[in-house]
């Protein structure tokens, strides 16, 4: 039990940046974009909280520095994809691979340097008493409550308002969304620009929380796990959060194995949460071979108004 406890401990740790990277994800695919710029947005997020918060000690700055860099190289993308029209793939790609150039070179100063500093964790002493449950909630950090409740209004957002009504309007159809009065370009500039903070949010809580020190390359493929996610969740921020919590278990299984005394070699115990991606998605490709596969019907699929008719 107390393995269990320890490996479900730690699963959320490793699952909360998984969980922000996803929701931001489907925030923005569901405005009809494809997002595939989250390795690198992660990793400036990353590296953006390492340098702001040892040069000034101020977790709230870290965070506000995180979120305006990342609003930032979202303001880029939604220009490129939705008023340049480039192709959405490859604004994506540039967006990773930009994203991972720039944070090896700004982080090169402070690799292994540690933050001074941790996030506060909402203590709930009264949970202590239950078993497990306790393990689990009764200490946790602020950014992981906040990713609960983000959940939350998400969903709520999307399918209970009559803006996520408009925002799924557009990700389905919008020349219809723009005959109705829906603004579709103004839709998809603050999608992206507010789920790119989200993937910038989950770089900054790799580093807080997960490992307190910048390493480059520190999301080792995490980016595309989250893009992996997207699709397992079927665009839903509730079963995103199962799916992010269940790979933070494959994830964290690499290392209990290790602890335990395996002779199975540590490369291919690393190898397990993406080989897990793989046959998950092997799986639901299969099973939904003749469904709807969830997904909004005009993603990728830029919109020029001067064709709405």
């Amino acid at each position: 039990m107390d393995l269990i406890t320890q490996l479900l401990v730690a699963a959320l740790s490793s699952g909360t940046p998984l969980l922000f990277a996803t929701l931001g994800g489907i925030l923005i695919e569901r405005s009809g974009i494809i997002q595939l710029g989250a390795e690198g947005l992660m990793l400036m997020g990353a590296v953006m909280a390492c340098l702001t918060y040892i040069h000034t000690g101020s977790l709230t700055l870290t965070l506000l520095a995180v979120l305006t860099v990342s609003a930032a190289l979202g303001l880029i993308h939604s220009f490129l994809t939705v008023t340049l029209r480039v192709n959405q793939i490859v604004s994506g790609l540039a967006m990773t691979l930009f994203g991972t150039g720039l944070s090896a070179y700004l982080g090169k100063p402070i690799t292994g340097t540690p933050i001074p500093g941790a996030v506060p964790k909402l203590d709930l002493d009264f949970l202590d008493s239950v078993p497990i449950v306790g393990d689990l909630f009764a200490h946790l950090d602020l950014l992981t409550w906040f990713s609960f409740l983000l959940v939350i209004v998400l969903h709520l957002f999307i399918h209970r308002t009559s803006w996520g009504l408009h925002l799924r309007a557009i990700g389905d159809n919008p020349p219809t969304a723009d005959v109705m009065g829906i603004p579709v370009q103004l839709f998809r500039y603050g999608c992206i620009v507010v789920g790119s903070m989200l993937i910038g949010l989950a770089g900054a809580d790799l580093l807080l929380i997960y490992s307190p020190t910048w390493i480059e390359g520190m999301t080792a493929g995490r980016g595309w796990i989250a893009v992996a996610l997207i699709i397992f969740a079927r665009w839903n921020p509730l079963r995103a959060m199962f799916c992010a919590y269940f790979f933070g278990v494959m994830d964290t299984i690499g290392f209990k194995i290790q602890l335990i005394g395996s002779a199975i070699p540590s490369y291919f115990l690393k190898m397990i949460p993406y080989i897990v991606t793989i046959l998950v998605l092997m799986f639901l490709g299969y099973r939904n071979r003749n469904k709807p596969s969830g997904s909004p019907e005009a993603l990728g699929t830029p919109y020029i108004r001067e064709q709405r008719f």
